[in-house]
């Protein structure tokens, strides 16, 4: 749809000019922001298809409630891009997720519009049930409502918010439950197979439908039917509703694409007070074909024809991290029956279903439940097992007392591998990876290791896989360097060694992971300029190669560490402090990194600049520039 087609969207500034509208001016509001949001993630990209699913159920909240003075809160973000374009930034939204543009997430510092900054899952329900509780102990009659995807719904955090809050049964909130039977891909468990039986159920809901109609306008009937309806859905669903077991009255399902009957809904729930939870059922990807058709590569599936919907491919001629890890695991998994994968609902994501596909017995998808996913694998090394468990750097920071206590202490044979190690890009401070060497580096037991290509990355899980206690890997999302890894025999790597790359003069690089490919640029920079650096690789964090930090601190006067983390507590002033202890208080140690500050969005490369690690950085350090 081209600009100048747009009737009623160039109109909407605030949630105030949606109410001004009917209902099938509604419709036709739904359409045009569902277009213009494919519009602009054709070519910026960002988490098209699950927004696509949620327009109308943006448009519905904003034209019954009172925003900003009710407070929506999303849950990650990934449906919000409607909400986005209606809370005045529809101009800004072609920005989204570019370098000072706006961000793919809500955030409060953004918008009064944007209740709760989110960006990992499953928050929504704890942080909604806070506010409630806030207004509630303020006197105040602000409604609260917490919109949750179900695969949101998996984490433990979810169910712990719905516990507290359906314990406190006056505090005003509502729960939407956004359910697409779709996460990033497929979910699984036993609560999705619940909910398809709950949703499923067309005896119930049916009777429900007519019941709710007959008497919400009578209100001792009203409140019989509430205080019934726990039986009535026994009878009709040979089961206790998980929901309304754990004090929150359900109401559904419907549609939540059919912007009419959310309205209806929407509005007299308005007048019901208390913990309720609503189920409404949307399309992932509503409105374009191609993201209804391929759900999983629609979620995020960078830049598309919007016409066709063909996906323009990346012209890179290197392989993903995650494509290494996906095929290497398999072919560890074929040489040993120990091996096991396990994802928190990431498989595509982290390349697991490459093996999944081939050997699905030993791979598992476990939800997203970060904790979980830590502690079953603990399960499975203490019983013999292998476990490979495949979790985002950032989205490791919330296991962390998992890692301590079921795998460190007692030095459990876990590898983690922590795909999007670093700074990530355009999904910004949430999603950046930046704390791992830092918050690992501390903990006993653990190896950890930092590929510096494709190649490293496998003969590091093959030599993970020959341990016997914790390891470590972590790597950056994107692509390698291109060094050759496919079908090579693997090699055992001794834990705990770097290795010099690049011999010189007066100062030395000690690059650490995939660092190494700017750091070597701007040596050979600063050598043409007739400064000789010399440069090594670290390869492990923990523990750390001694014998070579000892020959660096007596050959060389000035050492520059480069790491794709954070500086303070990171490996850098690990390296100095190791110095120190040794007696070389005269070698001067520079340290390269993501400093004291969440990184806001951009490419990867925009951002390498603005924290003062790419390779022009390192050639300024050579020299000797002041940074």
């Amino acid at each position: 749809m081209p600009q100048n087609d747009y009737i009623l969207m160039p109109k909407i500034d605030s949630p105030a000019d949606i109410k001004q509208l009917d209902i099938e001016q509604l419709r036709v509001l739904c359409d045009e922001v569902r277009h213009y949001i494919i519009e602009v993630c054709s070519e910026n990209p960002g988490h098209l298809a699950s927004s696509l699913g949620a327009v109308e159920l943006a448009v519905a909240l904003h034209y019954v409630y009172d925003t900003p003075y009710d407070k929506l809160v999303w849950d990650v973000g990934h449906q919000a891009y409607a909400h986005k374009i209606i809370t005045g930034r529809r101009e800004a939204f072609a920005s989204q997720r570019k370098a000072g543009g706006i961000s793919g997430f809500p955030r409060m510092c953004e918008s009064e519009y944007d209740a709760f900054s989110c960006g990992h899952s499953s928050v929504s329900i704890s942080a909604a049930f806070g506010m409630a509780k806030a207004a509630e102990l303020n006197g105040e009659k602000r409604k609260v409502i917490a919109i949750i995807g179900d695969g949101a719904m998996t984490g433990g955090l979810a169910f712990e918010g719905l516990n507290n809050a359906g314990d406190s049964k006056t505090t005003d909130v509502l729960v939407i439950l956004n359910d697409n039977n779709m996460a990033i891909d497929r979910p699984t468990g036993a609560l999705g197979r619940y909910l398809v039986r709950v949703s499923t159920s067309r005896t119930y809901n049916r009777i429900k439908r007519h019941l709710w109609s007959v008497v919400r306008h009578i209100p001792f009937l009203l409140r019989f039917m509430r205080k019934t309806g726990n039986a009535i859905k026994q009878g009709l669903l040979q089961n206790s509703n998980l929901f309304e077991s754990l004090n929150f009255r359900y109401f559904g399902r419907i549609d939540g694409n059919d912007i009419s009957e959310l309205v209806r809904v929407l509005t007299d729930l308005k007048e019901i007070n208390g913990p309720k939870l609503l189920h409404v059922m949307t399309v992932k990807g509503k409105g374009y074909a191609p993201a209804e058709d391929n759900q999983v590569d629609f979620h995020a599936p960078g830049r598309f024809d919007p016409e066709t919907g063909k996906r323009i491919k990346s012209t890179a001629s290197a392989d993903r991290y995650q494509d290494v890890f996906g095929q290497t695991l398999l072919d560890l998994a074929r040489m040993d029956s120990r091996v096991a994968g396990i994802t928190p609902a990431m498989p595509s994501g982290c390349s697991l279903n490459i093996m999944m596909e081939v050997m699905p017995e030993r791979c598992f998808d476990v939800g997203i439940a970060e904790g979980h996913a830590v502690t079953f694998s603990a399960g499975l090394a203490a019983a013999g097992m292998r476990p490979f468990c495949n979790i985002y750097s950032t989205f490791m920071q919330r296991a962390y007392d998992n890692v301590i206590h079921d795998v460190a202490i007692p030095g459990l044979p876990v590898v983690f591998c922590l795909d999007r190690g670093g700074l990530v890009g355009e999904d910004g401070a949430t999603h950046h990876g930046a704390f791992d060497m830092a918050y690992f580096g501390c903990i006993p037991n653990l190896t950890i290791a930092a590929p510096a290509d494709e190649s490293e990355l496998r003969n590091m899980m093959y030599t993970a896989l020959k341990s016997d206690s914790p390891f470590v890997i972590r790597y950056p999302r994107g692509t390698g360097t291109g060094a050759p890894w496919r079908d090579r025999e693997f090699e055992l790597l001794p834990a705990g060694k770097g290795r010099r790359l690049r011999d010189g003069e007066h100062t030395a690089v000690i690059s650490i992971g995939t660092t190494a490919a700017s750091a070597a640029e701007a040596i050979a920079r600063a050598e043409a300029e007739g400064i000789n650096a010399a440069h090594y690789d670290l390869r492990f964090v923990k523990p750390l190669d001694n014998d070579m930090l000892r020959e660096i601190g007596r050959r060389f006067s000035r050492v520059i560490t480069v790491e794709d983390g954070v500086v303070r507590g990171g490996v850098g002033q690990t390296i100095a402090a190791f110095f120190n202890a040794e007696g070389m208080r005269n070698t001067e140690v520079i340290s390269l990194g993501i400093g004291d500050a969440f990184v806001e969005h951009g490419t990867p490369a925009q951002l390498y600049s603005v924290c003062g690690y790419d390779a022009d950085a390192i050639f300024s350090a050579i020299k000797g520039d002041k940074h």
